[in-house]
């Protein structure tokens, strides 16, 4: 998940503790877009944790869901997409005030190993309920994207938005390429871009292939030089894209064409015809996917320029402390998750069993409404804490070990 005037000193050079990627002086909307995805996907991992449905059957899974648990589902997909363009809208943006590509590349290159690094040892623990097992999830992605920067960041703006743009709506060309079937590179083309286990007789699960998230990243830096232009200008393109973006969504879904995996169809009523046509594919993001999570983030992010008060001061403050919101808000989660199983008298044995049959008993869990209970209470508690580092980190400007947290 990721300034300042440049001079000759390693500390201006590293951006002192302003986050390079999560500047404070960015624009306002950006920030608070990026909070708003936060938040966002706090919902859906205290979903994870506490509605015990989770482990029973897919909220997208039509024979089984139910309208508020998919919509709930939808809503969080924006996340991971959104948050991965401007990830390399902000990379653009850093590069284009230090102007220094090599000193771009080799920031690129750090902050993607980074998350990497994150993913494995930090946030896998989570995932794999201590098994030891490795879940490459939402800052592989992001730190993949990052990697692939740093080498086309070389490149100009354009050349990097068409090769972004390639990716994105050719990449199901490859759907019907599978590991089984490539022999010794079959454990590359997981990474890249089939969900299943590690290679190599790793322990774990890639859970977002790199490929499509390359995409998008190189999108949002493609897109960077919108970001300064005047205002006006760029809000008109914002809405003009998204509204295309959107539109192309539902004349490909239509079609049944192209776009997806998973074509929609009739279902038992107009409703549930509804969801199939909104059931699209995440993993890997498939092109409608990301036409209809990043059309919505293209209307949303000018329309944020105009949330003031409390609550665009808190998304403010959440977009402009990322990754200590992420790493937080899955901890304090898990561990109210954890403290909830053994207050009704279940172990972690109990819980990890429940992973390998049909899921918990049926009396386990809050329920979807005690999901967004907890989900409350859990960005209230944030909060403070958010605000807290922010400060520190606009202050400690002789910290520069800050702007990696």
């Amino acid at each position: 998940m990721a300034t300042g005037a440049v001079s000759g000193s390693r500390q201006t050079r590293l951006g002192g503790t302003r986050d390079p990627l999560y500047d404070e002086h960015r624009l306002p909307e950006i920030d608070r877009l990026r909070g708003l995805v936060m938040v966002l996907m706090a919902l859906d991992h205290m979903r994870v944790f506490f509605d015990a449905d989770i482990m029973r059957f897919s909220a997208t899974d039509l024979e089984r869901t139910y309208p508020f648990l998919f919509f709930t589902r939808f809503i969080t997909h924006l996340c991971a997409p959104t948050f991965t363009v401007l990830a390399g809208a902000s990379a653009y943006l850093y590069g284009a005030k230090i102007k220094d590509p090599a000193a771009l590349s080799r920031f690129l290159a750090t902050r993607g190993l980074w998350l990497i690094f994150l993913d494995a040892a930090v946030i896998s623990p989570i995932w794999s309920m201590g098994s030891g097992g490795v879940e490459l999830g939402t800052l592989w992605a992001i730190g993949c994207g990052l990697l692939a920067l740093a080498a086309l960041s070389r490149l100009s703006p354009r050349a990097v938005l068409l090769a972004g743009l390639a990716i994105i709506f050719g990449h199901n060309l490859l759907d019907s390429i599978h590991a089984a079937d490539l022999g010794a590179f079959g454990p590359w083309w997981r990474l890249l871009h089939e969900r299943g286990k590690l290679p190599f007789d790793l322990r774990g699960d890639i859970l977002y292939p790199a490929l499509p998230w390359i995409g998008v990243a190189a999108l949002g830096y493609g897109i960077g030089p919108l970001f300064l232009e005047p205002a006006q200008r760029r809000d008109r393109t914002l809405y003009l894209v998204g509204g295309a973006a959107l539109a192309l969504f539902v004349v490909l879904r239509f079609s049944n064409l192209y776009g997806d995996p998973h074509p929609w169809s009739a279902q038992r009523d107009a409703l549930f015809t509804f969801l199939s046509f909104l059931n699209v594919t995440k993993y890997p993001p498939s092109l409608l996917f990301v036409l209809a999570t990043l059309g919505v983030a293209a209307l949303a992010l000018p329309a944020l320029e105009r949330v003031g008060g409390h609550i665009g001061a808190a998304l403010t403050v959440f977009g402009r402390t990322p990754l200590f919101f992420y790493v937080l808000h899955l901890y304090l989660g898990a561990g109210a998750a954890l403290a909830f199983a053994a207050a009704r008298g279940y172990s972690l044995e109990d819980i990890a069993a429940w992973s390998k049959a049909n899921g918990p008993p049926p009396d386990f869990g809050a329920g979807l409404a005690g999901a967004y209970l907890v989900w409350f209470l859990i960005v209230l508690a944030l909060y403070p804490l958010c605000r807290w580092f922010a400060d520190v980190k606009r202050r400690r400007r002789d910290l520069w070990w800050l702007t990696y947290l």
